[in-house]
């Protein structure tokens, strides 16, 4: 039990300091919407900020809206890690430690960007990324004018992305037409460590389901394993 707590631990570990590492780092050496070509035509490093959930899913304008979807995060990392030690007690296999690791250590490296990055960097509201209309917070952006801006502070804060699979569809698929879809990337979304963390723990646990919680003899759904 002990070793295997420590190789979650470890693994937690590594993960959220590889992603804070490239966050700060993204966020210290990039512009926003500066974007560079890593393995060809086929991946980029892209700095883009986002101030909801997934692929930039929203919850309204209101502080009170960023302010749910926070505590929320903060509620889910809570039962993930209570979970986590409850099968760890179990004796279950690493394996499927190892996945609830993942995505424990995913939702806590983007929980820290929304909870401290606005104490740590400069906040630039004219920053298309930080735009949110309907939030009745205005900054002045000179020529441009004043322009509504997200809530900022504790738990307010935008989470860093910045990998982008730039793949395009073969032009024979059917929707290839750029006219029609306006894109023909394959996965146009942008993401980061934590994220990539999170879809690995979780596919894990889909393509593993069996192993993970194997059935007795009378077809009922036994303790994980």
């Amino acid at each position: 039990m002990k070793k295997q707590a420590l190789i979650v631990i470890a693994v937690v570990f590594g993960i959220l300091l590889l992603d804070q590492i490239l966050k700060v780092w993204i966020k210290t050496s990039f512009k926003p919407d500066e974007s560079v070509d890593i393995f060809g035509d086929w991946f980029r490093l892209y700095y883009i900020e986002n101030q909801g959930m997934a692929f930039g899913t929203t919850f309204g304008a209101s502080i009170w809206a960023k302010l749910g979807l926070s505590i929320f995060r903060v509620i889910a990392i809570c039962g993930i890690a209570y979970y986590f030690v409850k099968q760890l007690k179990k004796g279950v296999r690493t394996e499927f430690l190892l996945a609830i690791g993942l995505i424990f250590a995913g939702a806590f490296g983007n929980l820290i960007d929304s909870a401290l990055y606005d104490f740590i960097f400069p906040y630039d509201g004219c920053i298309s990324f930080n735009h949110l209309e309907g939030s009745g917070v205005y900054t002045d952006c000179g020529f441009l004018g004043k322009i509504e801006t997200r809530h900022t502070g504790f738990l307010q804060g935008n989470v860093v992305d910045m990998f982008q699979f730039t793949v395009e569809w073969p032009s024979w698929v059917p929707w290839y037409d750029h006219s029609e879809f306006g894109n023909n990337e394959i996965f146009p979304a942008i993401w980061n460590v934590a994220d990539s963390a999170i879809s690995i723990g979780v596919i894990m646990i889909i393509i593993r389901q069996r192993k993970y919680f194997p059935k007795d003899k009378q077809g009922l759904m036994s303790k994980p394993r």
